[in-house]
Parts: structure tokens; sequence; C-alpha cells
């Protein structure tokens, strides 16, 4: 994804969700892994923020709304990491929100 001309950020941003793009079912935080990691992320110029996080061999999305008087976050379900990438593609291209 090309970055915006009025940021200066070095991480992508998404892009316009596509009109058939997949649905993806967004869940309170839950402790799903005992230990996870950020591995891609977007940037955290807009209000909303995504993660791609990955640990013992799967992942999920993590999504992040930045709000005046804090935040709220959403996570989808586990998936194989290849999944999770395939999904974190989708999400930057828009063709999954």
């Amino acid at each position: 994804m090309p970055l915006r001309d009025d940021c200066a950020g070095f991480s992508p941003h998404v892009a316009m969700v596509q009109r058939d793009h997949v649905p993806l079912e967004w869940r309170e935080p839950y402790p799903v892994l005992e230990r996870v990691r950020v591995t891609a992320w977007t940037c955290a110029c807009l209000a909303m923020v995504y993660e791609l996080c990955a640990g013992a061999g799967q992942g999920f999305i993590r999504r992040t709304v930045q709000h005046d008087q804090g935040h709220r976050v959403h996570q989808t379900r586990l998936w194989p990491i290849d999944e999770a990438r395939a999904v974190w593609t989708g999400v930057l291209s828009g063709r999954a929100r």
C-alpha cells in the first residue's frame, strides 16, 4: 500500500473497503496465546489501526480505534499463520474488514 501524501509515517494505510469485501467477526479482546508479537501494522495517523499478531504458529488481526477519550480494541479469531497473513493482505487491500 502506498503512503499518503500528507503522512510522514512508514507503515501502510488500508485501502477503502471494497463492495464485495469479506466481513470479519470482531470480538472483544481475550487471551488467545500465552505469547504474541505484532509482526505488521498500519499507520497510526488514522483513527483505526490494524495489527497482524502471531505466536505459536497462529495469528489474528487486532483492530484499535483511537479516540480522544482512549481507545477501543477488538480482534479476530485465530487462524494458522499463513491464513492470518492472507487475511492481513485482504485487510490492507480492502477485500476484508
